[in-house]
């Protein structure tokens, strides 16, 4: 008998927040997915800091899924892009 495969937490699909869609699209989806979705778009809009990588300079969009326009790093951003997923 083949062995049945546990879905790791996340590969589960998530349900995901208005302003977290006007980023990476409608879901739901994986939170891999949707993190991978997420640096795509900050590499497209040049929100990464030139100098620190690690930090993302929040455009309009990414403001309203952080909570704010000040720099946010990349450790902090799973938290807070946690926030919006159910």
């Amino acid at each position: 008998m083949a062995k049945e495969t546990k879905k790791s937490k996340f590969m589960q699909p998530m349900q995901i927040s208005e302003e977290l869609a006007a980023i990476v699209g409608r879901g739901p989806m994986p939170r891999t997915e949707v993190t991978k979705k997420l640096w795509a778009y900050i590499k497209a809009h040049k929100c990464q800091d030139a100098k620190n990588k690690r930090n993302i300079n929040p455009d309009d969009k990414l403001a309203k899924v952080f909570g704010s326009k000040k720099a946010v790093n990349m450790f902090e951003m799973t938290k807070l892009v946690g926030k919006h997923l159910t």
